[in-house]
């Protein structure tokens, strides 16, 4: 069960329209590839996922599911957003209330377990190995977690556990952490308890319907058996401005620091009808990604660029990530920045400031146009039309 609900609403401008897992990421990708593909890597082939806030862009991305290979005639790839009920109508209150929505969905299929999964986290991870750590030590609930550094510990759900592992004290979010293993937000029960809780939650007028401050307290103080899957590799919670323009940059560099060419772990996603891309004779690319349709003509220096970009003569991209369909007109710059889907920027136009500046990252939003000669400055976030200079 795949949350992909979410507002995104740190990443501000970038979720005005969409949900936050239909986010372009990568050049090629959006955020819920990553989880998808997942699952299919892992050998589930039974995914429901549960949108609302904007799904229209995320439902016709998932489509049928094809390119994850979960287009099948029984299980496959499910879209379950809210609905209207005889007795009760309601949107999804929380992780669990949504969970709880969907009940009758899972049941369907008669799990032994079930795996939950957040729509909005960039990493390679195989569940299968995490459910047999779960049937190992006969867990009720299994809670994938990673260490993090302690000044960001506070932001998580932090796990304190004992030598092997199981947990004894869940932390939502605390001033002062006890520890530094954080919580993923991948869970995985054992379907029986998992319908227990889910149903006596719902039960609770004094519950937020939330997993984290709600569900997993209520397991650990009935003493159920719940244990920490310890996972070391690559994981980014691409919940703001900054760490999704750092995920993207850890595409870039030799090695990079999150490599989406690993043929053993493939990353599907639905790609875009589009000609190779194309580098005209003055072009000056570096340490880059660029997707299908793309034409440089100018420079794109430590910059990520989805399909269709258009880098005119004379335009400067450095420290970047343009979305699929945007121009950068000739004379334009572009610094530290994330421009959203079809924008334009205009000749001599500028966008962002030097990284080294600190000046932070300027966002624009999709479908804008910044005009000719006009200026956005590191830090700005922009989500309407920018006229040029008048002369």
């Amino acid at each position: 069960m795949l949350l992909a609900g979410g507002q995104g609403s740190r990443l501000y401008a970038l979720t005005n329209n969409i949900a936050k897992p239909a986010v372009p990421f990568g050049a090629k990708y959006r955020i819920i590839d990553f989880p998808l593909s997942n699952c299919i890597n892992s050998g589930i082939d039974t995914v429901g996922v549960l949108t609302q806030y904007q799904p229209l862009v995320l439902n016709e991305y998932i489509g049928n599911g094809q390119p994850w290979d979960l287009d099948r005639n029984f299980g496959g790839v499910h879209v379950l957003s809210p609905y209207q009920k005889k007795a009760k109508s309601a949107w999804y209150e929380g992780t669990a209330n949504a969970i709880y929505q969907n009940l009758n969905f899972i049941k369907m299929y008669n799990p032994e377990y079930v795996l939950i999964l957040s729509g909005d986290h960039i990493y390679k991870m195989d569940y299968s190995k995490m459910l047999k750590a779960h049937i190992e030590k006969e867990a009720d609930c299994t809670i994938a977690a990673i260490e993090v550094p302690l000044k960001e510990a506070s932001r998580f759900g932090i796990l304190n556990t004992n030598g092997d592992n199981s947990i004894y004290e869940f932390e939502e979010k605390p001033k002062q952490p006890k520890s530094t293993l954080a919580s993923m937000g991948i869970y995985i029960f054992t379907a029986e308890k998992l319908y227990k809780y889910l149903e006596e939650d719902e039960e609770n007028p004094d519950s937020s319907k939330d997993f984290g401050k709600d569900v997993l307290p209520a397991m650990l103080n009935a003493g159920e058996r719940m244990f920490a899957y310890r996972f070391e590799g690559y994981w980014k919670d691409v919940g703001t401005i900054a760490s999704l323009l750092e995920a993207n940059m850890d595409l870039l560099g030799e090695p990079p620091a999150f490599d989406v060419g690993d043929s053993d772990w493939k990353i599907h996603s639905r790609n875009p009808l589009a000609p190779p891309e194309y580098l005209g004779e003055k072009a000056v690319v570096k340490n880059s990604m660029l997707a299908l349709g793309s034409e440089i003509y100018g420079t794109v220096e430590n910059s990520v660029l989805s399909s269709n970009v258009i880098v005119e003569e004379g335009a400067v991209v450095k420290d970047s990530v343009i979305m699929s369909g945007s121009v950068i007109k000739s004379g334009a710059s572009v610094h530290y920045s994330i421009i959203d889907e079809n924008v334009v920027v205009e000749e001599n136009a500028s966008v962002g400031e030097a990284k080294e500046t600190e000046k932070g990252i300027a966002v624009l939003g999709r479908n804008i146009t910044v005009g000719k000669g006009a200026a956005v400055k590191g830090g700005e976030i922009v989500d309407k039309n920018i006229a040029g200079e008048v002369k």
